[in-house]
C-alpha cells in the first residue's frame, strides 16, 4: 500500500488544528525565538489575547498604536521555525518580522550591535525540502529598509547585509566560516534561512533583525554582556516602530 496523502501533515492542517483563522491575527507579526522575549513583547502590546498554545509555542494578538499585531515565539532552530512559519503563513499574516540573535562574522560588527538580514546563505536542513539549491532567499526590501532606518534613527550601531544560517552551532569551524565569509556573509544565525524561505514560497513579506551576541571571527563571547541585553531590548522597540512606519502612521 502506498502512502494515502501527498503530504502527511501540512501547514494548513496545523493551522486548522490550533483553530487559527485569518480574522484572528494581525496584518503584522513580530516573532522572537524564546518565550521570555515573547513575554516582554506582549507587555508592549495593548489588550493581547491568546490565540493558541501548542507544545511550547504561544501566539497572542493585540494592538499597537491602533494597529493589529500578532506576537509569537517562533523557535530557536530551523525545525521548529519551519512549523511556526507555516502556521503564520497559512493564517495569512501579511508581514512577519523576526527578532533574534546572531554571531558576527565581521570584526567591525561588535557585540551589542544590530544586524538586518537582506539575503541568506542557506545552511539549514529544512529548506532543501522546500526549494532547490539555486533558489535565492531574501528578505522583503521594504521591511528590511524600514528596520534599518528605524535603528539608525534611534542612534544605534546597526548593520545590514548577507547572513548565513546553520544548524550546526558547534561546528562553526575556521574552514567553514571563512568559506561563508568569502561568499559575503557578515553574520550567522539558525533561523533566518528557514523563516524567509518559507515566507517567500507563500508570497508573505518577511524580514529579520538580529542582536549580535558573539563574534565568531575574534572569538569574543557576549551572552553575559550588558550591551547584548540592551540590543535585545532595542530589537522589540525597532520592530514595533517599524510596524507603525510600514502602516504609514
Amino acid at each position: 500500500m502506498q502512502m494515502v496523502k501527498d503530504v502527511h501533515l501540512t501547514g494548513k492542517d496545523l493551522t486548522q488544528m490550533v483553530q487559527l483563522r485569518p480574522q484572528d491575527v494581525g496584518k503584522y507579526a513580530i516573532v522572537p525565538g524564546p518565550k521570555d522575549r515573547l513575554e516582554v513583547l506582549i507587555k508592549k502590546i495593548e489588550n493581547p489575547i491568546k490565540n493558541f498554545t501548542f507544545m511550547e509555542y504561544s501566539m497572542f494578538t493585540g494592538t499597537y498604536q491602533g494597529i493589529k499585531v500578532t506576537a509569537m515565539n517562533g523557535g530557536r532552530f530551523s525545525t521548529d521555525t519551519s512549523i511556526t512559519s507555516e502556521v503564520m503563513c497559512n493564517a495569512r499574516i501579511d508581514n512577519i518580522i523576526r527578532v533574534g540573535t546572531a554571531g558576527s562574522l565581521d570584526e567591525d560588527i561588535k557585540i551589542g550591535d544590530l544586524f538586518v538580514v537582506d539575503e541568506v546563505i542557506r545552511g539549514d536542513g529544512v529548506t532543501p525540502y522546500y526549494v532547490d539549491k539555486d533558489f535565492k532567499t531574501v528578505a522583503d526590501k521594504k521591511i528590511s529598509d524600514t528596520l534599518y532606518e528605524v535603528g539608525k534613527g534611534m542612534g544605534l550601531n546597526i548593520h545590514r547585509g548577507k547572513a548565513w544560517s546553520t544548524d550546526a552551532l558547534l561546528r562553526e569551524t575556521r574552514e567553514i566560516v571563512e568559506a561563508k565569509r568569502k561568499e559575503g556573509a557578515r553574520a550567522v544565525d539558525m533561523v533566518s534561512s528557514t523563516l524567509l524561505t518559507i515566507a517567500q514560497t507563500y508570497g508573505v513579506k518577511a524580514g529579520s533583525i538580529l542582536a549580535v551576541s558573539d563574534n565568531v571571527v575574534t572569538g569574543e563571547m557576549g551572552f553575559m554582556n550588558p550591551l547584548y541585553y540592551m540590543a535585545e531590548a532595542n530589537l522589540l522597540k525597532i520592530a514595533l516602530e517599524a510596524v507603525v512606519k510600514l502602516e504609514g502612521k
